[in-house]
């Protein structure tokens, strides 16, 4: 399933996320000059998470700061690992991001996005603590954003592509279902990864399904704490039009 838009309005521009897409492109721009030689490697192991190297920094490791580690919670957020990798996350954000940051306001969102991004790396860097694979994306943050979306969206409808067998239809589904089934998925491949002879997250360097499902579960806690329901209490949905990119 690929969501195209949500049927959800919002009341003012959503500068933070158009934001936040503009920096993880430039940042993707600055990673492709880099490709053909050691350097982007290099750039990854400096910038991204490497578990093993937090983890000996929390144990004391002169080798490694603890500063600079903590730091990599943070730049990983804004690196990407390919154009489908970026593509397929700045598409989620798009969507899901404008309407939380309506709900929270512009800097309260912010704060809530690079959190999660943070909460969901350490998520993935508990069940891979020693792995030597740099952990990288926006996807725990967006997770993060789709948690919260979810608990004060559940019946906005998603605009969602989807195939059956040799057809591809475009049909509208409600956010709970559409986010649920999602969050489903994530908590079941990162649960079957821990099981496996070689894992299919971060490990063997694929896809960092506890990121997925942390950063979910920590937008559903947090969304509330940030501002998510105004006053305490689901806002009215506003009827204005919504923004496009």
């Amino acid at each position: 399933m690929v969501p195209l838009n949500d049927e959800n309005p919002v009341r003012r521009r959503s500068y933070v996320t158009y934001g936040l897409i503009i920096l993880n492109v430039l940042a993707f721009l600055y990673e492709a000059s880099l490709m053909g030689g050691p350097a982007l490697e290099q750039f990854f192991r400096t910038w991204a998470i490497v578990p093993v190297e937090l983890t000996s920094s929390l144990v004391g490791d002169p080798n490694y700061s603890l500063a600079g580690e903590g730091l990599s919670l943070i730049t990983s957020q804004f690196l990407h690992a390919g154009l489908l990798h970026l593509g397929g996350n700045m598409l989620y954000l798009w969507i899901f991001g404008n309407n939380v940051e309506d709900q929270m306001g512009h800097v309260r969102f912010l704060i809530f996005y690079l959190l999660c991004g943070v909460l969901a790396g350490l998520a993935q860097w508990y069940f891979a603590r020693y792995s030597d694979i740099p952990s990288l994306g926006a996807s725990g943050a967006i997770a993060g954003v789709m948690g919260a979306y979810i608990l004060r969206f559940p019946q906005v409808r998603i605009l969602t592509l989807l195939p059956i067998f040799l057809f591809i239809t475009v049909v509208r589904i409600p956010a709970i279902f559409f986010l649920g089934l999602w969050f489903v998925q994530q908590a079941f491949y990162g649960i079957a990864s821990l099981g496996a002879p070689a894992n299919v997250g971060m490990e063997s360097g694929g896809v960092a399904y506890w990121a997925h499902a942390g950063g979910f579960l920590f937008g559903a806690v947090l969304g509330p704490i940030f501002g998510l329901f105004p006053g305490g209490t689901a806002s009215p949905e506003s009827s204005e039009t919504k923004d496009y990119i």
